[in-house]
């Protein structure tokens, strides 16, 4: 294994029963795997679509303060909305939790399954 590379996660790290870690830091980049509304014990929790994006950051936010970042060291997202009828509702919330300049962003619509109505996963640089 890369002594470059480690894999960040403490007690406030959501669970997940997939293969994929969380986190994983590579020199100053932290690489943030999909965040979706899931609880501590990594079952989803279906919600509003509202619901499901705020328990979506706050589960990437806990990955990314377990790597010692926080939001605002957040330099790109990748966002998945399944309903396209959300993205005006989406671009609202957004500006809750980024704001200018915002991180660079890409979002996909009609790519989750069922289960989902959102997911996020992002790339931050380490203070």
């Amino acid at each position: 294994m890369n002594t470059n590379v480690t894999y960040p996660r403490d007690a406030n790290t959501p669970v997940s029963h997939l293969p994929f870690s969380p986190a994983v830091r590579v020199g100053d980049l932290i690489l943030v795997s999909g965040q979706a509304s899931v609880d501590a014990t990594g079952k989803i929790v279906p919600d509003t679509f509202e619901g499901e994006f705020r328990r979506s950051i706050e589960n990437m936010r806990a990955v990314l303060q377990a790597a010692g970042c926080d939001l605002h060291d957040v330099v790109q997202t990748r966002n998945y909305v399944r309903d396209p009828a959300n993205v005006a509702r989406y671009n609202e919330l957004y500006r809750e939790y980024f704001s200018a300049p915002f991180p660079a962003r890409t979002t996909i619509t009609n790519c989750l399954p069922p289960t989902l109505q959102y997911e996020v996963e992002c790339v931050a640089v380490a203070r």
